[in-house]
């Protein structure tokens, strides 16, 4: 979706717009010398250490690690899209996307998004009054009131009934070919060819209970569905639609996010029902997937929320074997400073049936004593080693040394391996960081305190890398870039390609180029390297660089010398070549 935006829209857009002047207006900032601090927003802390550059337009908190640009503070402080930042930013400069040929295929796409949300929400209205007026609502009522469901808690959710008819929706608002087209877009109506080869339209759902599901900005964009006539599946979801997916979405987590921050905690269920039950019971920081496994992405917007998540699941096999999947997703969001747990319920009980034989205390009773994400990952590993057996230890060393070495948080990361090597007899440690490659693990590595030192970790092209991102003016200073193109060297096109913008835009900042390669694989390692400590002043910083680039290009005349060598043991040499290779010789001693 972004790449439908125009580059040129985005990079005029982040130069009118001012990071402090939009985080301020949500978190009140104060300038401490250059920069500007606060409390961080994104975690619980008691001294500032959330940061914001003016002059990079780049916002970090050294507690737990959040950074990026204006745009990625509005998606993770507000949990917007990239799209509804770009919107927002929009709006505060004044600016309004430019009407090229590109722009033009975004407004298309974003007004076809507007008539799916229309469609859509009137198919919501619908399903409500069918709940109300519907001949056949009898046994959806009999059903909601077998779960104990109140009428207050029916109207707040928004829960509705889809007639068990062939084209109930389908005559109400398909009355239009464009209200067609919008229908089997937004999943609510199929259709298939009869035997004369003419179009026929059913419902999607039929016969069922109807739960609107909100996106994060509490807009309806898709549909879980119980069934009620034990003709199909027993929840069916809206398929995925250019306004749905499953995998990105919580239900309940709009109404929850005010809870989940207050209590700096979510709970995590099963299903629409424990939701709508536990919100009845006054819990209201409870939010389910949506009939598929916990995705990173769902719990990357948790954590954002708040420190603390726990995972509710059945206590038989297929609900450990959810959370067990639960688990290796989250840990690789496992930051010093967060936690997660699992809970357990009686086999043949749910959140629902819980909460309303022990009331919402003793439900959060459970809550409380959830087991925490180290345990579980312990005692799911040795539930079937014997520990008395030297291979059996060493058989868990090799299962939970991979997953242990997902966990980004130094700290906790630190005490697992400890546990692990409790539980061995021997000490086990973490594999030492690979530093060779741009694409490498950003939180790998311990930071050090002397220049010499930090530049020993980092290859040249990255060393090149993270100080221009930190200061875009070096381009203008140094050596003749332009050589570096004929270098073969991991990263060194990315190297070229900041080169090539800092030198097309004198007023060019971090968060501009950092902007640029959002969609890259090594977008997170790129922020890294801009928040790196060189320890190098200022009044050599030209200097450094500088040498930094000298001893890429002395590596590339070696790797041309190199080359010739290996052609004239292959066949003679051109005069050209001669003459390079006699250049490049005597260059080597005057070295």
């Amino acid at each position: 979706m972004a790449g439908l935006i125009p580059r040129e829209f985005i990079d005029d857009l982040m130069q009118r717009t001012d990071i402090v002047d939009v985080i301020d207006s949500m978190v009140p900032l104060q300038k401490k010398g250059q920069e500007y601090m606060a409390c961080c927003p994104f975690h619980d802390e008691k001294t500032p250490s959330f940061t914001v550059s003016p002059q990079k337009q780049f916002f970090y908190c050294f507690g737990c690690g959040e950074s990026g640009s204006a745009i990625d503070f509005l998606m993770k402080y507000q949990n917007l899209g990239f799209i509804e930042a770009i919107e927002d930013l929009s709006s505060r400069a004044g600016l309004e996307i430019p009407h090229s040929a590109t722009a033009s295929e975004f407004t298309t796409s974003h007004g076809h998004a507007n008539r799916l949300l229309e469609i859509v929400d009137k198919a919501n209205l619908w399903f409500q009054e069918q709940l109300k007026v519907n001949p056949d609502r009898k046994t959806a009522i009999s059903y909601l009131r077998s779960r104990g469901l109140t009428a207050r808690i029916i109207l707040e959710f928004g829960i509705g009934y889809a007639p068990d008819s062939w084209n109930g929706l389908f005559n109400e608002l398909g009355k239009t070919p464009t209200n067609v087209e919008s229908l089997v877009t937004a999943g609510l109506i199929s259709h298939k060819q009869d035997v004369q080869g003419r179009d026929r339209h059913y419902d999607r759902f039929r016969g069922r209970i109807m739960f609107p599901i909100e996106d994060s900005r509490g807009r309806i964009v898709g549909f879980g569905a119980r069934d009620l006539t034990d003709k199909g599946p027993k929840y069916l979801n809206s398929p995925e639609t250019p306004l749905f997916h499953k995998g990105r979405e919580l239900y309940g987590l709009h109404r929850a996010r005010r809870a989940i921050g207050k209590q700096n905690r979510s709970i995590v269920v099963e299903g629409y029902m424990d939701v709508v039950s536990l919100v009845q019971f006054g819990i209201e920081n409870a939010v389910a997937a949506l009939g598929t496994a916990t995705t990173p992405y769902h719990v990357q917007r948790l954590f954002r929320l708040a420190p603390d998540i726990v995972f509710c699941f059945d206590g038989d096999q297929a609900g450990r074997n959810a959370a067990w999947k639960a688990l290796t997703t989250a840990l690789p969001e496992m930051r010093d400073g967060r936690q997660a747990s699992f809970l357990f319920l009686d086999e043949g009980e749910d959140p629902d049936t819980t909460v309303r034989s022990t009331g919402a205390e003793g439900f959060l009773r459970k809550v409380d004593s959830a087991l925490p994400l180290t345990d579980f990952l312990f005692d799911s590993l040795m539930a079937n080693i014997d520990l008395q057996r030297m291979d059996g230890r060493a058989k868990l060393a090799s299962m939970a040394k991979p997953l242990l070495m997902n966990i980004p948080g130094t700290t906790l990361r630190s005490i697992m391996f400890d546990r692990l090597s409790t539980h061995c007899g021997i000490t086990v440690k973490p594999d030492e960081p690979d530093q060779s490659s741009i694409s490498q693990n950003p939180t790998a590595g311990t930071k050090q305190r002397h220049e010499r030192n930090i530049d020993r970790q980092l290859p040249l092209v990255a060393q090149a890398i993270s100080l221009l991102l930190q200061h875009p003016d070096l381009a203008s200073n140094g050596p003749n870039f332009s050589a570096l193109d004929e270098l073969q060297a991991d990263g060194l096109d990315v190297l070229v390609d900041l080169l090539d913008a800092c030198c097309g835009d004198p007023d060019v900042t971090t968060a501009r180029l950092l902007e640029r390669f959002r969609d890259a694989p090594y977008h997170s390692y790129l922020e890294h390297l801009a928040l790196r400590d060189h320890h190098v002043q200022d009044d050599v910083l030209i200097e450094h660089f500088g040498e930094i680039i000298r001893k890429l290009l002395a590596r590339l005349r070696k790797q041309r010398h190199d080359e010739l060598i290996e052609k004239s043991s292959q066949r003679p040499l051109e005069q050209h070549e001669k003459e390079e290779l006699l250049s490049l010789q005597q260059e080597r001693v005057h070295q």
